[in-house]
């Protein structure tokens, strides 16, 4: 019996480019900065991670921080004033939606509370945790994995 193994990755990300963000309501904002992040993929209908990060901005203009719980109520809140289902708004899944937030070092959990990090701007949470953290490891992994690929691939031609 063959066994498979199951590549996991250590980290991930997923950006997109979209056309600039012109006369957008607040929620479709948020919706392509997901897709822009790749927490949202295009053309899926489970978008209920827009409506998570919605509310967390929201908290975050008053430096407010939520728990799990709070932050259900304010998607089914959201989600009833934008006449949308509440598909994808069980609490499991709202916990699941914040953890890939925080994965990906938007949100952060204090105590049993979460908030956008440190109360910050997106802007500089973006550069610094982004931008000059996240992606340079993931790029220099993917160098060694150029180089060691170049190295055993081109060994043999020339050997």
């Amino acid at each position: 019996m063959q066994t498979k193994s199951i590549d996991t990755p250590l980290s991930e990300i997923t950006l997109r480019r979209y056309e600039k963000p012109y006369n957008l309501s607040k929620r479709e904002l948020v919706r392509k900065l997901c897709l822009s992040l790749g927490l949202l993929n295009p053309g899926d209908s489970r978008d209920v991670i827009v409506d998570v990060l919605y509310v967390l901005l929201e908290a975050n203009a008053e430096q407010k921080k939520l728990s799990s719980e709070e932050i259900r109520d304010g998607v089914l809140q959201l989600r009833k004033s934008e006449k949308l289902d509440e598909t994808g708004t069980a609490a499991s899944n709202i916990r699941r939606q914040i953890r890939r937030l925080r994965e990906l070092l938007i949100a952060e959990k204090v105590k049993n509370d979460y908030r956008i990090a440190e109360f910050g701007r997106l802007k500089d949470i973006f550069d610094d945790k982004i931008e000059k953290f996240f992606v340079p490891s993931i790029t220099e992994r993917i160098r060694e994995y150029i180089d060691a690929a170049d190295e055993s691939f081109l060994n043999k031609r020339n050997g």
